[in-house]
C-alpha cells in the first residue's frame, strides 16, 4: 500500500483550487465588475438575426467554453496588457476545473482545445510558447474585430456588468448551461423585464424549454427574483393578462464603487477647534 509522506500531504492540502485561481486572476485585473458587450447575448434591433455568439455555446452544449470565455473577459478587459493575458497551460486547465478529473497532460490539452473553440468563434486569439498560452480578446459580437473597452454610447457598444463576486463567492460553480445563459440574458435588460419563453428561438436562438429551465434554476438558487405583471386586456376573459418580470437579486448585481472618505483640511480642522459651539449647536 502506498503511503503519503508529510511533505506530499502538505502540498496537497495547500494546492490552489480552481476558485483560488479564478480569484487570483480577478485580483490581478483589479475589477469590481466585469463589462461585457450586450451584443454577445443578442444582436441589436434591426439586425438580420437577433442571435448573439452566446447561442453557439448553448446549442453546442459548451458550458466549459462559456465559463472560460467570461473569465478571459474578466482577466483581459482592464487593458493593462493590451487586452491579453498569459498563463501556463496547467493554470488555464485549473481555472477551467479540468484538472480534477484528468491527468496533467490531458488537462493541458483540454484547456488548449477549449481556447481553440473560442478562437474559432472569433472571440479571442490564442497562441502557445512552450507550456505558456497567451490569449487576446476580440470584440464580443464574434465579428473578429479588435477589442476595445465598451463605452456604452452606441447601441452596439452598450454593456452589461458581472460582479467579481460571481466568481469569488462560487456562484458560477452552481450554474448549468441554461442558467448561466439566462443570467446573462437577464443582466442584459433593465430591472423587471419580461423574458417570454416562446420568443427565445427568435431572440436568442435556443429552445423555449432551455429558456424556461434556465429561469427556473436561477429562481431556485435565489439569483433572480420574479413578480407578476398585469396588463389591461379588454378581450381577455378576465379583462387582464398576466406576465412574469425578472431582475437579478443583490448578490449578482454590479458592485458600486466605494466612495473615499473626505479628509478634513487644516483650515476646517482649525475652525472646528476655534468654534466648538458650531458642532450640534442650536440653529
Amino acid at each position: 500500500m502506498k503511503t503519503t509522506t508529510p511533505a506530499e500531504q502538505g502540498m496537497h492540502e495547500n494546492k490552489a483550487t480552481a476558485r483560488d485561481t479564478r480569484t487570483a486572476i480577478l485580483k490581478r485585473s483589479i475589477r469590481a465588475n466585469v463589462p461585457l458587450r450586450k451584443t454577445f447575448v443578442q444582436a441589436p434591433k434591426g439586425a438580420v438575426s437577433r442571435h448573439g455568439p452566446l447561442k453557439e455555446f448553448v446549442t453546442g452544449r459548451d458550458l466549459r467554453g462559456l465559463k472560460a470565455y467570461l473569465m478571459i473577459v474578466a482577466a483581459c478587459s482592464n487593458g493593462d496588457s493590451g487586452w491579453s493575458t498569459t498563463h501556463d497551460s496547467a493554470v488555464w486547465a485549473r481555472m477551467m476545473d479540468i484538472g480534477q478529473t484528468a491527468t496533467e497532460q490531458s488537462a493541458r490539452t483540454g484547456a488548449w482545445r477549449t481556447l481553440r473553440r473560442l478562437e474559432q468563434r472569433r472571440l479571442i486569439t490564442c497562441h502557445r510558447t512552450g507550456t505558456k498560452i497567451t490569449v487576446t480578446l476580440l470584440r464580443e459580437d464574434g465579428s473578429g474585430q479588435p477589442y476595445d473597452r465598451p463605452s456604452g454610447k452606441a447601441e452596439e457598444d452598450r454593456f452589461l456588468q458581472i460582479p467579481a463576486t460571481f466568481w469569488t463567492k462560487g456562484y458560477d460553480e452552481l450554474l448549468d448551461l441554461p442558467a448561466l445563459a439566462l443570467l446573462l440574458v437577464v443582466a442584459r435588460e433593465k430591472n423587471w423585464s419580461a423574458f417570454p419563453a416562446e420568443k427565445a428561438p427568435e431572440w436568442y436562438g435556443w429552445s423555449a424549454d432551455t429558456h424556461e429551465r434556465g429561469l427556473k434554476k436561477l429562481l431556485a438558487l435565489g439569483l433572480v427574483e420574479r413578480r407578476d405583471h398585469y396588463k389591461k386586456a379588454p378581450l381577455a376573459p378576465m379583462g387582464v393578462t398576466i406576465t412574469y418580470q425578472y431582475q437579478r437579486t443583490a448578490v449578482v448585481r454590479p458592485r458600486k464603487a466605494r466612495k473615499q472618505a473626505i479628509q478634513p483640511t487644516a483650515t476646517s480642522a482649525t475652525k472646528s477647534t476655534v468654534n466648538p459651539s458650531r458642532a450640534g449647536g442650536a440653529q
